[in-house]
This record gives C-alpha cells, structure tokens and sequence, in this order.
C-alpha cells in the first residue's frame, strides 16, 4: 500500500511527492514502533501456545487492544502540540510544508484502527494463521489503489488532493483492514474459540506491565530502524524538492522489498517463540538458521533484479526525467543495504521469539545512531559526497547491526543450550 501511495503521488507532482515523504518519514517511525510494541502480542501467544496454556490467550489480547487505544490517544496530543513546530523546524518549501502537514491529519483518522489491527494482527498470526493476515490485506489492497485513483488525482466527481488524498485514502483503509480482522475473528474458528470479543473485559495493568516490558523495547528497537531513514530524509530536505522527491521513491521502493527478510523475522518469531516455550530449543535453533538463510537468498535474487532494473523501477514513480535518473542512482546504494536486512530482520525476529529484545535495543543505538548516521552526515558534509553519503551512512550502520546481531543469537542459543543440559542432568 505505501508504494502505491507513493508511486501514484510522484506521477502527480514532484512537490506532492515531496511532501507526502516529509510527511512519511514523521509518521512510519511512530507507526511501525508503536506496531512493534503491540506485536509484542505474537511471542506473548506463541509461548503461551507452547506451554498449553490457551486459557490466557483471550485476555493477553485484549489488553493489548486497549494499550494499543491508550498510545494512540498520546500520539494524537504528540501531533496536537507539535507538528507545526516541528514543521518550522525543517527548511521547507511553502507548498511542500503544505501537503505535510495536511497528508499527516488526513492519515491521523486512521491511527486508532491502524493500532487496533496491529494487536489483532499479532493474534491471528501467532495461532500460524498468516494467510488470514495475508488475505485480509489483499482484499484491502486493490481498495487502497481505488481511493487513491479518485481522491489523489480528482476522478469522478471527487476533490483532487494531490498528495493530502494518499492520507485521506490510507486513513480509510485502515478502518476496512480492522473491521474486517474483527469480523473474522469474532465469526471464524479457530479464532472464536478464545473468544477475543465475547464479554467485556476489564483493564489489567499487570498485563499491561508485561505487554510493555517485551513491546516496548521490540518497539524501540524498530523505531531507532526505521527513523535513521526518516532523519535521513529530512537531513536531506536542504538539497531540495527534487532529492527529497528521488530519495523517498528509493526508499519507498527498498521498504518494499525489505518486506521478504521482514517476512521471514514474523515467521521466526511464531516458530522459535512456540518452540522456546515448549523448550524445545534444538528446533528453535534450527528454525532460526533456516529463516537467515532463506532470507539471504531471496535478497540476494531481489537485489541483482534491482541491480538490472534499477532505471525501469525509477520511472514508475516519476515522470520528471531528474527525479528519475536521481532515484535510479539511489537504488544502487539500496541494492547493498538489503544484503544487511537479509542478515538482521530474521535476526531480530527469532531474538523475539526468545523474547532477549533488551539486549537489541541497546545494539541498534548504537550501530544506528552512534554509528551509522553520524558517518552518513560527515560523509555527506566533508567529503562532497552530498545526499549519497547518508546512503553511504545506512548501509555502514546497517551492516554493523548485522554483525553484532548475530553475535547475540549465537549468544541466546548457547546460553539456552547450556540451560537445557543441565536440566536434563538434574531430571
């Protein structure tokens, strides 16, 4: 959906397209790490799954729906106080600043069912149910491209929004995605054998407690991810429309593609997770080493195709010749920061299902933030490199990340390995 959302506004206009990745880089962030926080729901299930304690799985849930109202209620009053000073902030361009502002409101209809489907979405997909998440979404799909069609570009009676009608449309999907996902699990089985909406349950804090305590820093850790790309893109706001607009078709379409590793980490956490908890750690292990490896290869295939078809790509997003043959040479650098999510997504992923998220999040601070971007900058600033050098920035601090990473899982299941001998010695 978000490369259709972008892809349809860069055919409308450059400054559209600009805005709308300003507006992007504000509000991924926050939704994929406030998604991450919820889908602490997924281990949660999953481990309970392993040790048969089902009975728990209604109630775990639940409370995460009413954390996930709860933040977005605080990020309604983050935006209430200072989107507009963060806005005079950036060096941005009158009618850029515009469409930011007002793709941000437009979007921000969505944020409490955008929330309520990451808890649901955690449910489903612990219970192995992918599928239902994957038909849920293509149903939503061809939705989300018929809104955009008539609100971005005026058709059939509808206002012409430009870039503000991508939010105005993703807000509406949002809703179609949640009550489709409660519809399913309140008629389906397996799912309406727990029951999710039968009575009315009250606030539990104690859950509360552990849903952050494992969420919060899972959450953290994909927030730190995803906004080095964000502060990146708004670093790059004094180069112009034009390489804002070129920059952010580059990412969108790397996003699209880091979604086969992503992928693969959701998938680890289910397994690994179950397999941790009936503490079968031989097959967690293994598990873990077939995901990395299935990812690598796919990115490996993924990257040499963009490698090839790095200009075609370019020009879906853009008719203006600059922004095209600017994102093509962006995509070049993106070829090699997907070898690194190959490496760290699957990690991370069967890392949660271990549930050691601590650990990660203290790894991505600093292979991100300590790292990565202060060498994009300088890179970017004292050696003439200009923009490709925050490029040049992300695939160091993403490569380092993967490095550490994978230190840490060989760490996890040595420990876990050692643990498991002894209580063998002991039974």
């Amino acid at each position: 959906m978000s490369f259709f959302d972008v892809m349809m506004t860069g055919n409308y206009s450059a400054t559209h397209l600009a805005g709308v990745a300003v507006g992007s880089s504000l509000w991924v962030p926050i939704q994929m790490g406030v998604g991450g926080i919820l889908l602490s729901v997924t281990p949660i299930v999953a481990h309970l799954l392993g040790k048969r304690s089902a009975d728990q799985v209604s109630s775990y849930v639940v409370q995460t729906i009413y954390v996930g109202v709860a933040l977005s209620l605080f990020i309604y009053m983050l935006g209430m106080f200072f989107l507009d000073l963060l806005l005079d902030l950036m060096d941005l361009e009158k009618d850029v600043r515009y469409v930011t502002k007002y793709y941000l409101i437009s979007l921000a209809a969505g944020f409490i069912p955008y929330f309520l489907y990451c808890g649901l979405r955690g449910f489903i997909d612990a219970l192995g149910k992918t599928n239902v998440t994957m038909l849920i979404i293509l149903l939503a799909l061809p939705i989300n491209i018929i809104l955009n069609y008539l609100l971005i570009y005026g058709k059939f009676g509808f206002r012409e929004l430009g870039g503000i009608g991508a939010g105005v449309a993703t807000a509406l999907t949002y809703w179609i995605t949640t009550l489709l996902a409660i519809l399913i699990i309140h008629k389906l089985n397996p799912f309406v054998s727990y029951g999710i909406f039968r009575s009315f349950q009250n606030i539990h804090f104690e859950k509360w407690k552990e849903i952050l305590r494992l969420g919060v820093p899972v959450g953290l850790t994909i927030f730190l991810e995803i906004s080095i790309f964000s502060a990146v893109t708004l670093l790059m706001s004094q180069f112009g429309t034009i390489v804002i607009a070129a920059h952010q078709a580059a990412l969108n379409f790397a996003y699209l593609l880091y979604m086969l590793p992503l992928s693969i980490s959701a998938a680890l956490t289910i397994l690994v997770g179950f397999e941790a908890g009936a503490l079968r750690f031989k097959d967690a292990r293994s598990y873990s080493f077939l995901g990395l490896g299935t990812a690598v290869l796919l990115t490996t295939v993924s990257g040499v195709l963009l490698f090839v078809y790095r200009v075609p790509v370019a020009e879906l997003y853009s008719n203006d010749q600059s922004v095209v043959n600017l994102t093509a040479q962006f995509l070049l650098y993106a070829v090699f920061f997907q070898l690194s999510d190959a490496f760290q997504s699957p990690i991370q992923g069967a890392l949660r299902g271990y549930k050691d998220v601590n650990v990660t999040l203290v790894m991505s601070i600093g292979s991100y933030w300590i790292i990565g971007l202060p060498s994009g900058h300088a890179l970017a600033v004292f050696t003439g490199m200009g923009p490709y050098g925050y490029w040049l920035g992300l695939i160091i601090g993403l490569g380092i990340g993967a490095i550490t990473l994978s230190y840490r899982l060989f760490y996890v299941q040595k420990k876990q390995k050692g643990q498991r001998g002894l209580q063998q010695m002991i039974s």
